[in-house]
């Protein structure tokens, strides 16, 4: 009997295209001049200050009103370096993938924008009238993670001892968040998360024009947002097994499951 074909990279169509325009993004930027990049960040990335009405140097920071509303969401298509790139795409694979799987692109689109621009809220309420530019897709990666969390330990899920194969794995309904959290594998994992965050800022980096970086702050209040927002996207509902096309419009079909050996999206470390 012939082997059945493998794909040597089998994520969803969303979480690809996203990982090419990121690095597409990084690569435009790297042959700019040094002032053209600056003209970008002054334009994209999320700058406190620029909600400040006394900040001294206001007309410097380009885009008038417009960029108070769309750097809420831009600064994360920005990186600092190719490592800081490098590391948000590998947890992006492994936690976007599993999201985007249960999701569906739409669901997972609007998702990121609204955890991105979580993580860039509460990192003004902290730092409000500061004039470093923040950037970086770990806040809404953040929240990826949180609600991945959500069905990743369940009984039968992508990471249970006795997960199901392809796409059942993802159709497993999740518990509530307080039940959720009584599971060692969940609160080790959120402990773990947090821990980290708090002591280093998972991702943030300088880009090398003065200090831009995105800070824990952000990735924290992308990973709540994430965690409480979960429940008003997520289409699997206890008691009803939602269509596959309804549902998982990214997912191959069931012979081909996300990943070698029917671990699902999560699977990858």
């Amino acid at each position: 009997m012939p082997r059945e074909y493998q794909p040597a990279f089998n994520a969803p169509r969303v979480i690809t295209v996203t990982l090419v325009v990121l690095a597409a993004i990084h690569l435009v930027r790297f042959f700019l001049s040094d002032e053209a990049d600056l003209e970008v960040l002054l334009r994209f990335a999320f700058i406190p200050a620029r909600y400040d009405p006394s900040f001294p140097y206001a007309d410097e920071l380009l885009g008038g009103e417009g960029a108070k509303v769309w750097t809420f969401v831009t600064y994360a298509f920005l990186h600092g370096n190719l490592t800081h790139l490098v590391v948000n795409g590998v947890w992006l694979l492994a936690f976007g993938s599993a999201l985007a799987w249960r999701f569906g692109t739409s669901r997972f689109l609007v998702f990121s924008a609204l955890t991105a621009a979580a993580g860039a809220a509460t990192h003004l309420a902290l730092h409000y009238g500061e004039a470093t530019p923040v950037i970086g897709a770990s806040a809404a990666i953040s929240g990826h993670t949180a609600a991945a969390m959500r069905f990743m330990f369940e009984s039968g899920g992508p990471l249970d001892v006795f997960r199901r194969g392809g796409r059942e794995a993802f159709l497993i309904p999740a518990e509530p968040l307080r039940t959720s959290l009584r599971r060692p594998q969940a609160l080790i994992f959120l402990l773990v998360w947090f821990g980290g965050n708090a002591l280093a800022g998972f991702g943030s980096t300088a880009i090398g024009l003065g200090d831009a970086s995105i800070a824990w702050e952000a990735h924290i209040g992308g990973f709540i947002a994430g965690l409480l927002l979960f429940p008003l996207f997520d289409p699997v509902r206890r008691g009803v097994r939602p269509s596959s096309q309804e549902t998982f419009d990214v997912l191959p079909p069931s012979r081909h499951p996300p990943h070698d050996d029917g671990t699902g999206a999560a699977g990858r470390p």
